[in-house]
C-alpha cells in the first residue's frame, strides 16, 4: 500500500472508532515503525540541520500505535527464565540489525534501533526512534515516540518521557551527539539541541525556563535546549503569598567548543559547576 494511501486508512479507521475489522493497515504502519522507514517526528521538510528548527508530528502514527493496542490481545512472551505478559511483543533479530543489547534490555516492537545502537539493561518503547551509534545505558528509559539521533549518550538512569495522547502532542526529541547525564528527566516534547549537554539530575518540562548566563543578561528558553549548550541544575527565586521559594531552572553555564570535545575539558566544565556526576 503506498504511504498516503496507508495514512488515509489509518484516519478512517480511527475516526471509526472501536476494534478494526480489519488491522491490515494498522499492522503494516506499525511493521514501517518498527523498521524506522516511518517516524512519529522528524524535521520539517527543508529545515536546517545547524539551525533550531522545529520537528512536525506524524498524527497518522500515533493513532496507529493506538489503534494497535486495541486489535492485540494479552500474550505471554518467554525469553529465557524471564516471563512477560503483555499485549505487545519484543523486537526480535538484533544480530541482523547490528544492535548490541545486554540482558535484560527490552525493546517494545514499533521501536526502532538504528545499526550501531547499544541498550544497555534499559527499555525503549513502542514508536520511539533511536539513531546510529547511541548508547541507552543502564535503567535509561525511552519514551514511546520518543525521538534520539545519532551518537547520542543517554547515561544510567536517564529517563525520557513518552506521549501517546493527545495525537498531536510533541515527543521529546534528543538531537544528534547531545549527552544526557545520569538521572536527568526530559519530558512534555522539551527538544534538547545538537551537541548539547545536560549535567546529572537535570529535570526538563515544557515550562521549565533554561536560561542562558553565559552573557550580561540573561536569555530564557522554554521547551528547548539550543544546539551545544551546556545545562546544569538551577533554582530561580519565586514570591509566593506564602513566601519567598525557589523553582527548578536549568542554567547554561556554557557551550560547547572543540575543546569540550575532549572529555577531560568538558568534565572540568561541568565539575565547576556541580554537574559531573554520571559524565
Amino acid at each position: 500500500m503506498e504511504l498516503a494511501d496507508l495514512q488515509a486508512a489509518i484516519e478512517d479507521l480511527y475516526e471509526a472508532g472501536g476494534t478494526p475489522a480489519d488491522p491490515t493497515p494498522v499492522e503494516e504502519a506499525i511493521s514501517l515503525l518498527d523498521r524506522g522507514e516511518v517516524r512519529v517526528s522528524e524535521p520539517a521538510p527543508g529545515a536546517d540541520p545547524e539551525a533550531d528548527e522545529d520537528w512536525i508530528v506524524n498524527e497518522w502514527l500515533k493513532k496507529a500505535i493506538l489503534l494497535f493496542f486495541r486489535i492485540r490481545g494479552m500474550e505471554r512472551t518467554d525469553a529465557g527464565p524471564m516471563e512477560f505478559h503483555d499485549k505487545l511483543p519484543l523486537k526480535h533479530d538484533y544480530t541482523a540489525q547490528d544492535v548490541k543489547v545486554a540482558p535484560p534490555g527490552v525493546a517494545r516492537y514499533g521501536s526502532y534501533l538504528s545499526p550501531g545502537v547499544i541498550l544497555m539493561p534499559s527499555y525503549v518503547n513502542i514508536g520511539a526512534h533511536v539513531g546510529p551509534g547511541t548508547l541507552v545505558d543502564t535503567w535509561a528509559t525511552v519514551g514511546s515516540c520518543a525521538q534520539v539521533g545519532a551518537n547520542v549518550h543517554l547515561s544510567g538512569g536517564v529517563g525520557l518521557g513518552g506521549v501517546l495522547e493527545p495525537v498531536q502532542g510533541k515527543p521529546v526529541v534528543i538531537e544528534d551527539g547531545a549527552f544526557i547525564g545520569s538521572r536527568c528527566i526530559v519530558v512534555e516534547g522539551v527538544r534538547v539541541g545538537k551537541e548539547a549537554v545536560l549535567g546529572a539530575g537535570l529535570i526538563l518540562t515544557a515550562t521549565t525556563p533554561v536560561i542562558d548566563v553565559t552573557g550580561k543578561e540573561p536569555v530564557e528558553y522554554r521547551g528547548r535546549v539550543p544546539a551545544r549548550a551546556i545545562v546544569v541544575q538551577g533554582m530561580r527565586p519565586r514570591d509566593f503569598p506564602a513566601g519567598h521559594y525557589a523553582l527548578p531552572a536549568g542554567l547554561i553555564i556554557s557551550y560547547r567548543t572543540q575543546a569540550h570535545g575532549d572529555r577531560l575539558q568538558l568534565e572540568q566544565t561541568l565539575r565547576d559547576f556541580g554537574g559531573l556526576e554520571g559524565v
